[in-house]
Parts: C-alpha cells; sequence; structure tokens
C-alpha cells in the first residue's frame, strides 16, 4: 500500500473534520437557520467564555443577552428599559420617575410615569400638551377633571382601573386611605416628560396680582399668600366623602362619557387555563379616543401567542412575575430580551413578537397602544386560514399535519 503523504493526512483531516462540523451543526441548528450559525450551542467552551470585567448583578438579569436563542438574528434597536433605573424626583407627597424618547430611543409613541401618592399626597392641578392614560397598580386615588364645556367629574379608582385625559384637561389626583397609591401613566406622546407640565400654581405665581384680581373678581390681597414655587406633589389634607366632592362640582352637568373605567371587572377578551387577556378601547372606554389597551395575565410556561399589531406600536409596563419577550423583523432580524416587575418592553408597529412565563409564578403586564382601537393578527389564525396547500408549499409540511394547526386565536397557549 501507498504510504500516505502529508498531503494526503491533511487532507483527510479536514474532511474529517468538515464531516463532524456538518453533523454537529445539523444536529444543533434543527428548526433553525443554518446561515449564519447563531447562538451558543452552535460553539465551542471557549467561544462561549467570558473572562472580561462585568457587573455579574446586571448581566445575570439577563440570560437572553448573555446567551441569546439561536434563531435571534441580526440587529434591533434596544426594546427593553425599565423604571426600576429611572431616577425618582421626590417631594412631600409621593415621587415619580420617567422613561420618555429622550431615555428610550424606540419609544417614538409614548412616554411612561410611574408615579406614588402618599395617603393624603396630591398631584396638583395641572394639564398636558398630550393626553394622559393611567392605570392604577396599587392603593386608591382621587382623581377630579373639567372638559371644555365644564362637565367636571370627581371619581376614586382603585387597582386595576383606568382614567384618560385628553390633552389639555385639567385634573388633579390623591392619594387615599391608609396606603395612598401607585399608578403607571402613558402619554400619547413620546417626548412628554413630567417637567413639561403645566401647573396651576406656576401660572398664577407667573401672573400680575392686578391681572389676578381682575380675572377672578377679588381684591389683590386675596392672593399675598400664592406659593412662589409650584408644588408639583405636595403633601395635602385627606379628602372628605366623595359624594360631598361631586355634589360641590355638579352645577357645570356630568360629562358625556365617564373619564374613569374598571378594567378588572370586564368580560376577557381571551381567557382558558393558561391566562387571561382583558382589553379597553374607544369601544368600550368610550373616551379613550388615542390609546388603546390590554391587560395580559399568563400562567407559568405559557406563551402568548405569536402576533403582531397592524395599526400600532406595543408599549408594555411589567407588572408581576418574570418572562421574555422575542421580537421579529424584517432582515431578518430577532432578537430576545428578559423582562421582570417595573420594566418596559417596546413593539414597532406590525413586528412579529411572542411573551413566555418563564418563572414560576403568574406573569402580567399592560400593553398600551397609541389607536382608538386594539387590533391583532395571530399568526396560526393566518395560516389556518390560508388554503392548505399553498401554506404546505411554504414550509414543507404535510396538509395533515397542517390541519392541527390551533385554529381559534387562544391569545395564550400552554406550555
Amino acid at each position: 500500500m501507498e504510504p500516505l503523504s502529508r498531503r494526503h493526512v491533511l487532507a483527510l483531516s479536514a474532511a474529517s473534520s468538515a464531516a463532524v462540523a456538518a453533523t454537529t451543526a445539523h444536529a444543533a441548528t434543527f428548526g433553525n437557520p443554518d446561515r449564519p450559525a447563531e447562538g451558543a450551542v452552535n460553539t465551542n467552551a471557549a467561544a462561549r467564555s467570558d473572562p472580561g470585567p462585568k457587573n455579574s448583578i446586571l448581566s445575570d438579569q439577563f440570560p437572553s443577552a448573555q446567551s441569546p436563542p439561536p434563531t435571534d438574528v441580526g440587529d434591533m434597536p434596544l426594546f427593553w428599559s425599565s423604571f426600576n433605573i429611572a431616577p425618582k424626583r421626590m417631594q412631600g407627597g409621593g415621587w415619580a420617575r420617567q422613561v420618555t424618547q429622550a431615555d428610550f430611543a424606540i419609544s417614538e409613541a409614548v412616554s411612561g410615569v410611574n408615579m406614588r401618592l402618599a395617603p393624603g399626597g396630591i398631584r396638583e392641578l395641572h394639564w398636558h400638551l398630550a393626553a394622559e392614560w393611567g392605570l392604577m397598580t396599587n392603593g386608591a386615588c382621587r382623581v377630579t377633571v373639567l372638559d371644555p364645556q365644564g362637565h367636571a367629574s370627581v371619581q376614586d379608582v382603585g387597582v386595576g382601573d383606568l382614567w384618560y385625559f385628553p390633552a389639555g384637561f385639567p385634573h388633579s389626583l390623591q392619594g387615599l386611605g391608609s396606603d395612598g397609591c401607585e399608578f403607571v401613566l402613558v402619554f400619547d406622546e413620546g417626548k412628554q416628560s413630567e417637567y413639561n407640565t403645566l401647573l396651576l400654581t406656576d401660572w398664577i405665581a407667573h401672573t400680575p396680582p392686578e391681572i389676578l384680581a381682575l380675572n377672578f373678581g377679588v381684591p389683590q390681597e386675596v392672593f399675598k399668600s400664592i406659593p412662589l414655587n409650584d408644588l408639583w406633589i405636595f403633601q395635602g389634607k385627606a379628602p372628605g366623602a366623595l359624594a360631598k366632592d361631586q355634589a360641590a362640582v355638579a352645577s357645570g352637568g356630568t360629562p358625556p362619557n365617564p373619564f374613569t373605567f374598571k378594567l378588572g371587572e370586564t368580560q376577557p377578551f381571551k381567557h382558558n387555563r393558561s391566562g387571561t387577556v382583558r382589553l379597553a378601547d374607544s369601544s368600550t372606554f368610550k373616551v379613550s379616543k388615542t390609546i388603546a389597551a390590554a391587560i395580559e395575565t399568563i400562567q407559568p410556561g405559557a406563551v402568548r401567542e405569536m402576533h403582531w399589531h397592524p395599526n400600532a406600536d406595543e408599549w408594555q409596563y411589567w407588572i408581576k412575575g418574570e418572562g421574555r419577550m422575542t421580537v421579529f423583523d424584517a432582515g431578518p432580524r430577532s432578537k430576545t430580551a428578559d423582562f421582570k416587575p417595573g420594566d418596559i418592553g417596546y413593539v414597532k408597529k406590525n413586528q412579529g413578537h411572542f411573551v413566555q412565563n418563564t418563572g414560576t409564578t403568574e406573569l402580567q403586564f399592560v400593553a398600551v397602544f397609541k389607536a382608538p382601537e386594539y387590533q391583532e393578527i395571530s399568526l396560526s389564525d393566518w395560516l389556518t386560514h390560508t388554503p392548505p396547500a399553498l401554506v404546505a408549499q411554504h414550509l414543507n409540511i404535510d396538509p395533515a399535519e397542517l390541519a392541527k394547526f390551533i385554529n381559534s386565536r387562544p391569545g395564550i397557549v400552554p406550555a
């Protein structure tokens, strides 16, 4: 037998390595794109190591960033942020922290504020350049608002309740009970900030006393003790009975549509053993003309089915539990991020996405859309309402198997 030359040995070695690599790649990437080969499953131990400087407390919170699924591909704007890293502005009656587009570039359509009011704490009388949507997450709050026709409303709201104030409608908020309240606000403008709110005390302090006297029909001396700095959030006295406050403003008449809404008492849009989705848009919460919202509750291991929204971006506030979301876009681009309570997610209009509960407890978040109505396209609904022969040619799946696909738009599917 002819002895093997060095060239033959190298050639055989290369061929053997290629065969092993091909076998390994095929086994590792089943169901995933082979080019490029992404993810830890397609690397060796040395390639997976991360010996450089790190903040383990931070990096351990984001396993999907440290070791992304092999199906993640391409670049995508960061769609994770958090109130947990936003500085609090604190005053006598409470605090607030915000995440606007200045902090979270992808959030063009809306901005968010997380606010806490102590018992009796008052968010002073004010109005905004943008509409305000609110969700109560803890405690109870009294809200007041006036519309352009002079109709005033005073209501008490509790956990799970909503309010909506159109742009320019003056309003106030006050913590009730022994623990006050906490809530999240969404403004229908990505640049809206707590620092560009129009405040009652600011305007009064910056108006000449003689004009104030003429405007209100009282002597100038009435205004001698007005605050020279705005109050923003200040400690006030606990309000009296709701009925008394309502009677005090009743002369202007009742607003045609309520400014508050009990979302937790509505019939679910989707409900099964894996979770619940409840909706509030202009069809049910009629005053809310620019914001639609959904409260989504997902059980451990369950998945919010693959879907997208054709009419608006989705802004999320994660209330409890933990999970991960994958977002898909043209390119292809696909990225996964992890979320915990207090975090904010954002999905651009028409981008496909799904959410999975990766914890051991119930996951809940609110999804907010700058749109008058809620719209959703389900991937499984689309594929099961397209001619099976056509779908089969796309996916190389037997039509008999396609017939087994879920076709009921469940919203949330079990693990």
